[in-house]
């Protein structure tokens, strides 16, 4: 303890001849912190650069440093501090390059304008082409744009310029003279207050479609007589056509698409709904090639190895179901949205229907439009009759609230069936086909005799909505309706009557026609609805059983493949049908 004592109080001369002779390791002991002991002011030194060396021992004639350097080493002379700052200048580094340069892109003139001020420049100069120039800069012209109007108009504004009383005049419209009371027809008879006016004759109009032959003025340069032609719409009446997408008509048998691909698909000989239905989860292939909305769809009668839709691009396009999955034929033959489209029952013909007041009878194969239909009305559903002697026969529902017969080979209207106080939704028949059931706008469903326009039930509630999508279960006892309170409500097709154990809820399609399917087996039943999924319910309970994500738009028509366990086809109005498994 006294050689510790000694050693801590000992000064800095003592501790160093100690630690030159220390045998005991006392070294190793932390010293006790020095008393802090205030020296007089007199024996401070300031040293300038206390830890710059005297001289250069590494012989540097100049200093290179780094932008990173924040201490120097040597001292370096006045005259090498005062060098000219030497290399490439940075083009960013000082934003004002020029003298009269006070913005990053140039020079900028602060100026106040009133908004009536710079509309009547800005005006002036997009009409009359020249306006007067803001720039305070003495040497700037004081007009820009064409200075010969400026000079013209007198350099005056668009607000100030008045149109002088004889070109008003000559704007106005002349009627033309009142004739003579005395004459009653012909050249210089009394018109009155009924003169037209000059430049208004009317022009002879024909019908539409009927092409108009005129005899070219020779005199009349060529331009003219093309401009006056004006290009007739693809898809008009007589222009109807079809586009071809694949690369031959026939396969290395001579078949065309029309045959079922039996080899690809075999369980397509077997019949409809004879195996057990399941709800599909996964989607397995996308139709695209529609650039608007999908309102209809249709699959080929019996196998549904072919499938159409009707678009509001106003196509039609024939689709591969089973093979490749390509689009094989487009059908161009309406100016307006295609609002219906329905097979025959061989599949050989189909009709269409859109908002260009239109039906239309194609050749599925060729794509050819065998005949036009039109009574100047709007229709909204088309319908084959189903029975194999009249399949000459079909039946439109319109939007002036009758449903129409026509026979397609003569081309005549057979029947008018007019007690609805609605637009026409759906046609479903029934009892054999004797009957068929419509729905309208009305909220209320009528059934009918077939050739006969007189209504055998009228189904209509207080509570009851509009319901404008009816499919025919795959027993044919049934008919579900889409409700637009978002339910779909199940009718007899004996007596009509309203099953009352049997409601589904649970989606919303309110103000949207959406389909009702079932599957081929009658177990599952199914609808899209508004926020693009599709709903599945168990037949016998009513009780949902899945909710499928299927698209991104109002899902309005949807399919089940007839041969297949679980297959369906969803269509919307974000333009893509989709196969779901």
């Amino acid at each position: 303890m006294s050689l510790i004592a000694g050693y801590g109080s000992s000064d800095e001369e003592e501790g160093s001849s100690t630690h030159a002779q220390d045998a005991f390791g006392l070294t190793s002991i932390p010293a006790p912190k020095k008393m802090r002991i205030d020296e007089p002011s007199s024996s401070l030194t300031i040293t300038a650069a206390p830890d710059v060396l005297s001289e250069d021992p590494l012989k540097q004639t100049s200093l290179i440093t780094r932008p990173t350097d924040t201490r120097m080493n040597v001292n370096i002379p006045y005259a090498d501090m005062m060098l000219p700052v030497q290399g490439p200048e940075n083009p960013f580094g000082d934003r004002n390059r020029f003298l009269n340069q006070n913005a990053l892109a140039g020079h900028v003139e602060e100026q106040s304008m009133t908004e009536h001020a710079f509309r009547q420049q800005h005006l002036t100069h997009s009409i009359l082409g020249y306006s007067a120039n803001p720039s305070i800069d003495p040497n700037a012209p004081a007009i820009l744009g064409s200075a010969e109007k400026a000079q013209a108009n007198g350099f005056a504004t668009i607000d100030s310029i008045k149109a002088s009383k004889a070109s008003k005049k000559e704007l106005k419209r002349k009627r033309k003279a009142k004739g003579d009371l005395e004459v009653i027809d012909g050249e210089g008879a009394y018109e009155g207050p009924w003169a037209n006016w000059v430049g208004d004759e009317a022009q002879d109009t024909l019908p539409e479609g009927a092409e108009e032959e005129e005899e070219e003025d020779e005199d009349e340069p060529e331009e003219i007589v093309q401009m006056r032609k004006a290009k007739p719409k693809r898809g008009a009446p007589g222009l109807e056509s079809s586009v071809f997408h694949g690369k031959s008509l026939t396969d290395y048998q001579g078949r065309t698409y029309m045959s079922p691909p039996l080899s690809e698909a075999p369980q397509l000989q077997s019949e409809s709904g004879s195996q057990e239905s399941f709800i599909p989860k996964v989607c397995i292939h996308t139709w695209t090639g529609h650039t608007q909305g999908v309102s209809v769809i249709r699959l080929f009668p019996n196998t549904g190895h072919l499938m159409l839709s009707g678009s509001m691009d106003t196509k039609i396009k024939l689709w591969d179901v089973y093979t490749h999955g390509n689009c094989l034929r487009t059908f161009h033959g309406h100016m307006k949205h295609v609002k219906d489209v329905t097979f025959s029952n061989d599949g050989r013909r189909f009709l269409s229907c859109g908002f260009d007041r239109q039906m239309k009878l194609w050749d599925t194969e060729t794509g050819q439009c065998i005949k036009r239909f039109s009574n100047g009305k709007v229709p909204l559903v088309v319908k084959f009759h189903p029975d194999e002697d009249k399949q000459n026969i079909f039946l439109a529902g319109m939007l002036d609230k009758k449903i129409i017969q026509y026979d397609i080979n003569s081309g005549d209207i057979t029947q008018e069936y007019d007690q609805h106080l609605g637009p026409v939704n759906t046609i479903t028949f029934v009892d054999e086909n004797r009957r068929f059931v419509t729905t309208s706008d009305d909220k209320t469903i009528r059934a009918w005799d077939f050739d006969i326009p007189v209504v055998i039930k009228y189904i209509a509630e207080p509570h009851m909505h509009s319901m404008p999508a009816v499919t025919l279960h795959p027993n044919k006892k049934y008919f579900a309706a889409q409700s637009l309170d978002n339910q779909i409500l199940v009718y007899s097709t004996d007596n009509f009557r309203q099953a009352r154990n049997k409601r589904f809820a649970g989606h919303t399609v309110a103000g949207y026609a959406c389909q009702v399917g079932f599957s081929p087996d009658g177990k599952w039943i199914s609808s899209g609805d508004g926020e693009g999924n599709v709903v599945f319910w168990e037949w016998k309970s009513g009780r949902i059983k899945s909710r499928l994500k299927a698209h991104n738009k109002v899902v309005i028509a949807h399919e089940w493949l007839p041969h297949e366990s679980s297959k369906l086809i969803t269509a919307s109005w974000d333009g893509l049908i989709k196969l779901w498994d």
